[in-house]
């Protein structure tokens, strides 16, 4: 018995051409799935990174408060490190960022002389200050 691809006259437009046959019609649904997967790393990625940053402004609110305390309690002083803020009593969590480094202190203030400037230098860690979270 003849199939239907033998026979010659009126055909459906998916047995005129077995795309499937193609060499690149196999990879190409390989390579949809890659695009996608590496499209939900880079969110992945990029969202791990903003949570970091929100983790570390709310360490940095934390430590701020007891910042002020301290200086509240010792005439204006600054301590001499964030270490014995823990020490004393004043902060209950370390003061590190989200990416386990030590938290930056100033006193001084460089923006504001009768303050303080307390920050992070990023996801990065770069002391240029590219991407520090203040």
């Amino acid at each position: 018995m003849a199939s239907r691809r033998d026979e010659k006259g009126i055909q459906f437009p998916w047995e005129k051409n077995d795309r499937w046959r193609l060499p690149w019609a196999r990879t190409l649904p390989i390579m949809a799935a890659l695009g996608m997967m590496g499209t939900l790393a880079l969110f992945a990625h990029r969202e791990r990174e903003r949570a970091g940053i929100r983790s570390t402004r709310a360490t940095l609110m934390v430590v701020r408060e007891g910042l002020d305390n301290y200086r509240a309690d010792h005439d204006g002083r600054c301590p001499d490190s964030l270490a014995r803020l823990k020490e004393e009593g004043y902060l209950r969590v370390p003061p590190v960022d989200a990416w386990e480094r030590p938290l930056a202190l100033v006193c001084p203030g460089r923006r504001n002389p009768e303050s303080y400037d307390l920050s992070s230098w990023g996801p990065s860690g770069d002391t240029r200050g590219l991407e520090r979270v203040q």
